[in-house]
């Protein structure tokens, strides 16, 4: 663990949400920025196709260790100008569970780019944030951002007990597996495996970043913290932040409106968080200069706050997509609802409702990073997700049930940012925007007279009582 710890963690959200400039901005401010690796393969074939404005993701490949394989990825995605509006973006290989080479320099290589965008211009220490629910692309990913300098690894969503081993071995140089869940499985599950060496040129040297479990409760964070490789900190979450919510625990209840009840079950002790002698950050609904001196006061080191960044000025999203919800918002026209169904992972994920009515969604399944494994009668692997054509997935042997309020939140969250798949229709992908249960509070970070408000914004404001 760095001897420095930062106060403020910004949230690693959504697909490009927290970007490298948003990252970047937040570090450049003395805090942690982090990017987040969710899809960053598929980030990296668009914006290739959309003509790498500003020449970013090429000053970025040409940085890798091995050129060959940044020039490959040129070659094979990059338009000059940009591809027209209407045509649909080319999609890279699909996650599975023998990546083919293609696939595998993707996700080394787009994970490298970000950080290394990210840790551009100063000393700061920059992070970066994966889901433990998606497992293949795992490996690589982390690799790509060991060699791309980063310092922390964040991840949550399960049970991540064999991250800070596998940190270990790749910033060692090392092979890694990775078992991943297979539905059905009559026997064991296989492993995903990774070998970094035709990464590796001239004696690299890697550093090795610390690992921050993003933890719901105090006795996953006591499992974690007694492993042989154990975390070397938490980001203790609740249930009011952002994206996706671990569920409750018991037998589900629910609001009138259909949103699920939480209780103080669902709340990790602060006092066993103290106890482990590990450093925590406390997240969800804490973006205010008075949450953050609670958390401190709690023995925290600082707090991570995800929503004021999301819809600060940096931010990944498309700037007309963020404009319209801040506007939403500072009229009370924006709400968030904790729907219990629309993730194809079975989490809770809070979605941004406005006046704006919800579109009719194409069910499809194109880019497959939610998708679950399962074993075949002839005991071979397949994939399905509950948000592709229900047909499909019955066909595989899902249950019906499981698809009923499923949105694909692969492609709506590519739209987010401004890189939504141009259907056959002509029509393009909409997006779904998730924040905390707090969306309201933005306004507190907008200067006077401003519509819009940047990182340091956010950092200065919650910092204010430190002066």
């Amino acid at each position: 663990m760095t001897s420095k710890l930062p106060t403020i963690i910004q949230g690693g959200m959504g697909i490009a949400v927290s970007d490298w400039r948003l990252a970047n901005a937040v570090a450049r401010a003395g805090q942690l920025g982090v990017v987040s690796g969710t899809a960053i393969d598929g980030v990296l074939v668009r914006r290739l196709q959309r003509g790498d404005e500003g020449g970013h993701v090429r000053r970025a490949l040409a940085a890798f260790p091995v050129p060959e394989f940044a020039d490959r990825l040129l070659d094979r995605y990059f338009v000059e100008g940009g591809i027209p509006a209407d045509q649909p973006f080319k999609r890279g290989p699909m996650p599975r569970e023998r990546q083919s080479a293609l696939g595998e320099d993707l996700l080394v290589l787009a994970n490298f780019v970000e950080v290394h965008l990210a840790r551009e211009g100063h000393d700061s220490p920059v992070g970066i944030n994966f889901l433990e629910k998606i497992q293949v692309p795992t490996l690589a990913s982390i690799f790509g951002a060991i060699l791309g300098g980063v310092d922390y690894v964040l991840m949550g969503a399960g049970i991540p007990r064999a991250i800070p081993r596998v940190i270990g071995e790749l910033s060692a140089g090392m092979p890694s597996s990775l078992r991943f869940e297979v539905k059905g499985a009559t026997g064991e599950s296989p492993d995903v495996v990774f070998d970094p060496e035709r990464y590796l040129v001239g004696g690299s040297q890697l550093s090795r970043p610390d690992f921050l479990g993003i933890v719901s409760s105090h006795v996953l964070a006591t499992m974690l913290a007694r492993l042989d490789s154990p975390a070397d900190g938490f980001v203790v979450e609740g249930e009011t932040a952002g994206g996706h919510n671990a569920p409750p625990r018991g037998k589900a209840t629910f609001t009138d409106d259909g949103q699920p009840v939480y209780s103080d079950r669902d709340r990790a002790d602060l006092e066993s968080m103290r106890n482990l002698g590990l450093p925590f950050w406390l997240a969800g609904g804490q973006a205010t200069p008075e949450a953050l001196q609670r958390a401190l006061d709690e023995g925290a080191a600082g707090i991570q706050v995800g929503t004021a960044f999301a819809f600060c000025e940096e931010s990944g999203l498309d700037p007309d997509l963020r404009r319209e919800v801040v506007t939403q918002a500072l009229n009370g026209e924006a709400a968030v609802f904790t729907d219990p169904v629309a993730s194809p992972t079975g989490f809770p994920f809070k979605v941004v409702t406005t006046p704006t009515p919800e579109p009719e969604r194409e069910r499809v399944c194109d880019l497959g990073y939610l998708r679950v494994a399962y074993e075949r009668d002839d005991q071979s692997i397949g994939w399905r997700c509950p948000a592709e054509p229900v047909d499909q997935y019955v066909r595989k042997g899902g249950a019906i049930e499981d698809t009923e309020g499923r949105k694909c939140l692969c492609n709506a969250l590519m739209a987010n940012i401004g890189l939504g798949q141009v259907r056959d229709a002509g029509t393009v992908e909409h997006p779904i925007i998730t924040a905390g249960d707090d969306l309201d509070s933005i306004r507190r970070f907008l200067p006077a007279g401003a519509s819009s408000y940047s990182a340091a914004d956010v950092i200065s404001r919650l910092l204010a009582q430190e002066a």
